[in-house]
């Protein structure tokens, strides 16, 4: 039909028997429903194909699908049904293989993050258990040693040398001339393990007592009473002593009759062997009586001997006892600075008696030159020191006669002029000081010399002694060398040039020790008599005794609260800043050199001034200096790298530093009321290495609260009750303080573990120094010509404050027994200055500048309570307190430094495997 049509179109649509438009038409019509028909077909049959395999698997329930209820197997019937539902089950199958790979995979990553966790945890924990058995190893190789030393056998204590009651068979010496301690001293009373007891008669129980002076006597009784080595039981004493003068002139009893009082005294045993007897002087004109006396064996110490009479290292020779009751006005003593004063040397006395008078033949100058020795050159003297003044080269005054009457004196001897205070004021102009020697040469010393000596050294001018034959106070164990001249007369022409030729340097340095000989040994009543004792003491060989502890009153407290870690002390990454102690604290070790002393040692602590460590003879323990130190090889030369141990050390911040294997350190605390930022003080301390006790000072007389927990920091913390609220309780020597190092910290002091470790590291290369964080200087007010503090940040310091800063136990029984009694004094009237007052004294000690530790220059934890240095009257009571320290010490001892030591090499981590470890920077 359709070929048919379309042949009929093409002839003009005429068909057989059909009208020609019709058939257009309906050709048309059928043309046009075929392709509609064919669209229809082509677009909705996919559409209705799509949805009903979508729709079978959606469908839960036969009801609701589409062409009825069916299987999936009748639709599978087709052939392309069947392909089309195996690619389907085969990429279903494939991506649930996959789905379970994936979580399989999963799995094994997580497994494996937690194997990496726990191999992270274990290397940590291996790490700190490497650490601790590290520090394990350490303390057990020092737990060895210090089983191994206590097994070890030591030494026992002498038997106990034991005198006879009635000495018969103690060896007579040819004369009493001849005493000296091997002959004349009785050793067996005075074993080494004795301690040196002394007993002291009592004057008043015999007849000579009446006649004493009234201040000495009070003096010497005062000072009895509180020496301690003074014992009442007479049966085991060592020395006996027994006070015979100064006596008053009107009252003196006569030289038989005070014989015969002596020889009575109850344990003179015959000879008076290990008797003392003093005659102290308190005036120039005090007679040597007992020179007509028969002594026997007894020693004498007096300000005036014979050659006759004196005793080389038998008798002594002391010092007068000008200040009888009474401590010198510090204030009234010139300052050491400036070195020059107006007169070069001054002189003045008058001479009532002389040689020369009495010679029968007067020979020259020029026959005395060639070889015969004058009587008297005091005519020679006079002529040179009065040429000087007259020649006006130098200012200089001498006056050999007195505007007044001259005080009393011996024969030969120049006496003094006018009264002490005219004296004194003339010396405080005087560079130099002449002291002429009596010109009897027989005449060893007389109290006339010894009072000139004893002026000059109070105020500083520096002892010119003419006469070599002269025999100084305490001369077997001063070396007056260093502090005085001592010329022979014969060389009176070159005294001025000498004098012109001395630099400043060692006009101050002699200058500093007769002001250290003067306040050690000469200045008081206890000063003299402690001496006395002592040079006995030192001459048999006894060791002295130590000085006293100050006993520390514990307050009952509660402990138990865990201590909380703060992360800005404790955290300090995988810096080791050392172990925390879990054994007994560990003490510093004892003084064991009492009984090794030698002459070196002897002459050391005597002589030096001001010097570290051994200023006094009454040491309270060995000073060793620096920490104890240990010379690990011997001779010369050098070794190649590599060869034997040691040389590479471990890092800095590893080493403990020094030469002491072990050491720890001790906490003092100051507080006052302020239990809050105590606690969070103490908490801090928490964990921290090297820590041997913290002692809280209670500086309030209201006990803390009865309910405050106190933090458990793992080591004992000792709350000390003071007697009344001083500062200068911050550096008692209490005896709960086991330790040479002492850290001394303010309650709301904010340090960190690691620089409070850094500190002691350095403090234990310079023991003898102070080594802390706050720095401060002095400086000099021009316009108001005295001294200032100043807390400005400087590269220049010259204190370090004591609110935190190590120091050595040793400067806390100085500061707290030795130092001026002026100072402390102060220090309590203001509320304030001690650590000024300790800087000043450490730095007169060893004439070294403190050394600063970090950049730091405050130390104080934010939010704590307003503390005293905030008041405005705190720096004017500074600049006060140090203008009157310099007057006291007479001079500024406190040093400008720039040197700072920080904490670089400390935090630097350096490989194990490192052989050098350290730089110089």
């Amino acid at each position: 039909e359709l070929m048919t049509g379309y042949t009929m179109l093409r002839n003009g649509g005429v068909g057989n028997g059909g009208q020609p438009w019709v058939l257009r038409w309906s050709s048309r019509i059928r043309l046009t429903w075929l392709s509609f028909t064919l669209f229809v077909i082509l677009v909705f049959f996919p559409l209705i194909a799509h949805y009903y395999l979508t729709t079978i698997d959606d469908a839960d329930d036969a009801g609701k699908r589409i062409f009825g209820p069916r299987t999936g197997n009748e639709l599978c019937e087709v052939k392309h049904v069947q392909d089309l539902c195996r690619i389907r089950e085969s990429v279903s199958e494939e991506l649930l293989q996959l789905e379970a790979k994936r979580q399989e995979l999963n799995s094994e990553i997580a497994k494996l993050n937690l194997k990496i966790e726990a191999c992270k945890k274990s290397i940590e924990n291996a790490k700190q258990d490497l650490l601790q058995l590290k520090n394990v190893i350490s303390q057990t190789e020092h737990s060895y040693k210090e089983l191994m030393a206590q097994n070890q056998p030591k030494l026992s204590l002498p038997i106990r040398l034991l005198p006879d009651k009635d000495d018969a068979t103690f060896p007579l010496p040819k004369s009493n001339r001849n005493c000296r301690l091997h002959n004349c001293f009785d050793y067996s009373r005075c074993p080494l393990t004795s301690g040196f007891p002394v007993y002291v008669y009592n004057s008043d129980d015999y007849p000579f007592g009446s006649s004493l002076d009234p201040l000495i006597k009070q003096a010497f009784e005062a000072t009895v009473r509180t020496n301690v080595y003074v014992t009442e039981n007479a049966n085991i004493a060592c020395v006996y002593v027994i006070l015979v003068g100064e006596m008053q002139e009107p009252v003196m009893p006569k030289p038989t009759e005070l014989e015969q009082q002596l020889h009575s005294l109850p344990y003179w045993r015959t000879d008076g062997h290990n008797h003392l007897i003093i005659n102290l002087s308190r005036k120039s004109e005090t007679q040597n009586f007992i020179y007509n006396i028969s002594t026997g064996r007894a020693m004498i110490a007096q300000s005036t001997f014979y050659d006759a009479q004196y005793r080389p290292g038998f008798d002594i020779v002391v010092s007068p006892l000008v200040h009888a009751m009474s401590e010198p006005n510090f204030l009234e003593i010139p300052p050491q600075v400036p070195v020059k004063r107006k007169y070069l040397f001054s002189f003045q006395g008058e001479k009532i008696e002389s040689l020369r008078s009495s010679l029968q033949e007067v020979r020259s100058f020029e026959e005395e030159i060639e070889g015969n020795a004058p009587a008297d050159y005091d005519d020679r003297i006079i002529t040179t020191l009065k040429a000087v003044q007259d020649s006006k080269l130098d200012f200089v005054l001498v006056e050999f006669t007195c505007k007044n009457q001259p005080k009393a004196s011996l024969p030969t001897e120049w006496a003094l002029c006018g009264e002490r205070d005219d004296r004194l004021e003339l010396l405080k102009l005087s560079t130099f000081a002449l002291i002429i020697t009596p010109g009897d040469t027989h005449l060893v010393i007389s109290a006339g010399c010894t009072m000139r000596l004893f002026e000059a050294l109070e105020v500083g001018a520096i002892p010119v002694v003419l006469g070599e034959q002269v025999q100084l106070p305490y001369n077997d164990v001063i070396r007056w060398n260093e502090a005085a001249l001592i010329i022979p007369k014969p060389r009176i022409t070159e005294v001025h040039f000498l004098l012109r030729s001395i630099s400043d340097n060692d006009l101050l340095a002699m200058r500093r020790q007769g002001r250290f000989l003067w306040e050690t040994y000469f200045s008081t009543s206890d000063n003299v008599f402690s001496t006395v004792l002592a040079i006995i003491r030192t001459r048999i060989q006894i060791p002295a005794a130590p000085i006293r502890e100050e006993p520390a009153v514990e307050i009952p407290h509660r402990s138990g609260k865990a201590a909380g870690t703060d992360p800005n002390m404790a955290d300090n990454g995988d810096l080791d800043l050392g172990p925390v102690e879990t054994e007994p604290p560990y003490a510093s070790p004892k003084y064991l050199r009492n009984f090794t002393l030698t002459a070196m040692d002897i002459y050391r602590n005597w002589n030096s001034a001001p010097g570290p460590f051994h200023l006094f003879p009454y040491t309270p323990f060995d000073p060793v200096l620096p920490s104890e130190a240990k010379f690990l090889g011997s001779g010369t030369g050098f070794r190649p790298i590599g060869g034997g141990a040691g040389g590479s050390g471990k890092e800095f911040q590893a080493a403990l530093g020094g030469n002491v294997p072990r050491e720890q350190f001790t906490v003092v605390m100051l507080t006052y009321e302020r239990e809050e930022v105590l606690m969070n003080s103490l908490e801090r301390l928490n964990g921290l290495p090297y820590l041997n006790k913290v002692v809280v000072v209670w500086n309030s007389p209201k006990l803390p609260s009865e309910d405050l927990l106190w933090p458990d920091i793992g080591v004992p913390i000792m709350v000390v009750r003071t007697e009344k609220n001083s500062l200068n309780n911050r550096f008692l020597p209490w005896d709960e303080i086991d330790t040479e190092a002492i850290l001394s910290i303010d309650d709301d002091a904010h340090l960190r573990h690691d620089e409070i470790m850094f500190g002691f590291r350095v403090w234990r290369e310079a023991r003898d120094r102070i080594v802390g964080f706050p720095g401060r200087y002095h400086a000099w007010d021009i316009p108001h010509q005295s001294w200032l503090y100043n807390s400005n940040y400087s590269c220049e310091l010259s204190m370090v404050l004591t609110g935190a800063a190590f120091f050595h136990k040793y400067y806390a029984y100085l500061y707290s027994y030795v130092m001026p009694q002026a100072i402390r004094d102060m220090v309590d009237e203001y509320i304030n200055c001690e650590d000024i007052a300790m800087n000043f004294l450490v730095s007169h000690l060893t004439r070294k500048p403190p050394i600063k530790v970090t950049s730091r220059w405050t130390f104080r934890c934010p939010g704590c309570p307003q503390a005293l240095s905030h008041d405005d009257s705190h720096f004017h009571e500074r600049h006060k307190c140090i203008n009157f320290f310099v007057k006291v010490y007479g001079y500024m001892p406190l040093l400008y430094t720039q040197f700072r030591v920080d904490s670089v090499l400390f935090k630097t981590r350096l490989p194990h495997d490192k052989t050098k470890c350290f730089k110089f920077i």
